[in-house]
Order: C-alpha cells, then structure tokens, then sequence
C-alpha cells in the first residue's frame, strides 16, 4: 500500500473485483474525457487472474479515501515499447469526488514509487486539452507540457488532439521542496 494524507493507494483483491467491474463499465463515471471503451467482463477476470492487474511493466491500483472507500483507480503502463517511459492514467469513478486533491495526490504517490522502484527516466500523461482538470493535476505535480498531438485519441466518435506532458526523474517533485 502506499499511504498519503487524502488517499491511499493499493492493489486489487479479488473481493474488489464485482465493484470494479461495475464501475468500469459505467459509462456516466468516464466523464466528458475518458475513452468510453470497455472489457469484457472475462477479459477483466483473466487480467486479474493471471497477474492481478499488476506486473513488471503495468499496473493498476485503486484510489482509497480515508474511510477505505474506492474512489478510482490509477494506473501506469508502456505505451511505447521503444521509449525509456511510462505513462501514468487515472479516473475518479464520481464527480463528487472531484476537486479534494485525490487524484494530485494519487500521481505524487504513484510518481515517487515508480522513481523509486522502477529504472524508466520518464512518466507522461497524455490529455485531451480540453480537460482543464487533469491539465492541473499534471501542472501541479511537476509535469512539463511538451506540446500537441494531432488526433490520435478517438473518442465520442471522432479523432481528437491530445497534449503530452512529462516528469523525468531529474526533474523537481514539487511536492517533495
């Protein structure tokens, strides 16, 4: 588990898997910006069960207030398999949850074990720029905008552009000064 003042971060138990399930397939719980696909649900049974949603090169761990409820999830993956990086995605499953600083802390979390266990120099985010929300989450845990790319993302049924931001590991954590 990784411990902050808001949020705790930790893996996924089999007994999360009838919630996460659910809320992964919510559509209403992926916002304005979050890719409306979904898995399977034996697609996302077979995940869990081979790895836990957790190996070497990905992972996924769910977001945890304070009373140990599950409020989203945060994830890092190889988008890149060339590239010396990780990209790091998060979602809070309802709006309600918005605005209490779990997800800037949930990426100051993941960014410090990720730097500290793992030997990839760079994490980055990508973001649709329309969505002013996570654009600060990224400026405030230190993440540099690096610019945009032209329509790779297709969502709501059209290709969209996206901006990329980034954190090496030379780079100042804010959080840390």
């Amino acid at each position: 588990m990784l411990p902050g003042d808001r949020v705790t971060l930790r893996t996924i138990r089999s007994t999360d898997l009838d919630e996460l399930y659910a809320l992964h397939t919510e559509i209403r719980n992926r916002g304005e910006f979050f890719p409306r696909g979904v898995m399977s649900e034996s697609a996302f049974r077979k995940r869990f069960a081979d790895d836990g949603m957790w190996d070497r090169e990905e992972g996924t761990l769910v977001i945890c207030d304070q009373a140990r409820r599950i409020v989203g999830h945060i994830e890092f993956f190889r988008a890149v398999s060339y590239w010396d990086a990780y990209e790091l995605s998060y979602q809070l499953y309802d709006e309600s949850d918005a605005g209490k600083g779990y997800t800037t802390e949930a990426v100051q979390l993941l960014v410090d074990y990720l730097f500290d266990t793992k030997p990839r120099h760079r994490l980055q985010l990508v973001i649709v720029p329309e969505n002013v929300a996570s654009r600060r989450v990224a400026e405030k845990c230190g993440f540099i905008l690096e610019g945009t790319l032209r329509g790779p993302f297709y969502n709501h049924g059209r290709n969209v552009d996206i901006v990329m931001y980034s954190l090496l590991r030379t780079d100042p954590r804010p959080w840390r000064e």
